[in-house]
């Protein structure tokens, strides 16, 4: 095997380890770069073990993922009733978070959907209520990606192996 071979196998490695974690982190397309990965490991052996076929699962896969993340967050907020401007808060909030470490990355969804809410007019118990069914469908929606990419990984191994 020729070093810049290794090198690719090393990246395709990185991608699917870097995707795992951005399963986890919100605004970051986890799956995406964990398909990434695996696509490039099928170039690197020419498709002959990974196929199309097995490529269009995972690509199914990863695509139910991203519907998952966002109709889980968005059906959470929804169930209490809560309003555009705090579906749009809790999407600023999360990507806002991103820069303050773990606390961001959980508090900033909840926070900005309370302070969209409250910029609806809506009583501080309505907002916090709307709040916290933004952060548990948050939480539900990664639960999901996270399942997906486990499954992604189980059928990539498969597909690999099989031949």
């Amino acid at each position: 095997m020729t070093s810049s071979r290794v090198a690719l196998w090393i990246a395709a490695g990185v991608l699917i380890v870097v995707g795992f974690i951005g399963t986890i982190l919100p605004g970051m397309p986890g799956v995406l770069i964990i398909y990434a990965g695996m696509w490039l490991a099928a170039w690197i052996d020419d498709f002959a073990r990974i196929g199309w076929v097995t490529l269009t699962i995972l690509g199914i896969l990863t695509a139910l993922a991203l519907a998952a993340d966002l109709v889980a967050s968005l059906l959470g907020a929804k169930r209490v009733g809560a309003s555009p401007q705090a579906l749009f808060g809790s999407v600023i909030g999360g990507i806002a978070g991103l820069f303050f470490g773990l606390i961001g990355l959980l508090l900033g969804p909840f926070i900005g959907a309370v302070a969209g809410e409250l910029m609806a007019r809506r009583s501080l118990a309505d907002a916090t209520r709307v709040g916290v069914a933004t952060w548990i469908g948050l939480l539900v929606g990664t639960m999901a990606k996270i399942a997906l990419a486990v499954s992604m990984l189980g059928v990539f191994l498969v597909g690999y192996w099989w031949q």
